[in-house]
């Protein structure tokens, strides 16, 4: 099976060729377009999720033997959770080449976080199927070698952080504003806007509470701060 030149691209930000390159169409395929003979990615994001987290896990335990259990859950949760996947799903373009219904992707969905994180993880999903665990380690661990770096600064509470930092700019709290909501009371769909009093803003959206939302938009704001350096 031939892939798109788009898509040669894509695995060379990835760092793997696929030999089943099927398998990465499945990984990139939204619900929003899939049929009986397209399945979407929702299988291979419950694996990649799973290979993420023994990867991490691993990595974090060969990192500081000394290290308690309550010192590693934290970094464990910095670097699994979806905002982290969402980040690195952005920064191999992986939005660009993610295959959405019209409907997805008019609502903006190659920019949502939710949607990008959950790609993410079914490509590492797809890379495990293609070539095995060790490859999918050796992609997950280069994607991630930053975060791994700077697990204990992103391991800190983003709100907390985000406040912090507004203080010691002689800034007001952070104020969070909810700007949509979307979904069933079961799984809803928050949009989220925080704001400094200097006017600097950022959105996050996605399902979960409203909190890890906000937690969402806290990452992003600090992380333009410290872009803005």
């Amino acid at each position: 099976m031939k892939i798109s030149a788009e898509l040669r691209m894509f695995t060379e930000r990835l760092g793997h060729d696929f030999a089943r390159p099927e398998l990465l169409q499945r990984a990139l395929t939204h619900g929003s377009i899939s049929t009986a003979t397209r399945p979407d990615n929702q299988r291979l994001e419950f694996l990649g999720d799973r290979v993420l987290g023994l990867t991490m896990a691993e990595a974090l335990f060969s990192a500081d033997r000394s290290a308690t259990e309550g010192q590693m859950a934290p970094r464990y949760n910095a670097l699994v959770k979806g905002e982290t996947c969402a980040a690195v799903a952005r920064e191999i373009g992986l939005g660009e080449v993610l295959k959405l219904g019209r409907s997805e992707m008019m609502s903006g969905g190659r920019r949502k976080e939710a949607l990008l994180a959950d790609a993410m993880e079914a490509v590492i999903a797809a890379v495990y199927l293609d070539a095995g665990f060790e490859t999918a380690r050796k992609v997950i661990l280069a994607l991630w070698a930053n975060r791994l770096k700077n697990v204990d600064q992103d391991s800190r509470d983003a709100k907390t952080a985000l406040q912090e930092w507004a203080q010691a700019n002689g800034m007001g709290p952070p104020r969070y504003v909810q700007t949509s909501r979307s979904g069933p009371d079961h799984a809803p769909e928050f949009e989220i806007t925080v704001r400094l009093d200097d006017g600097r803003e950022a959105v996050a959206n996605g399902k979960g509470t409203k909190r890890s939302i906000e937690q969402a938009a806290a990452q992003t704001l600090l992380e333009q701060i410290e872009g803005s350096k």
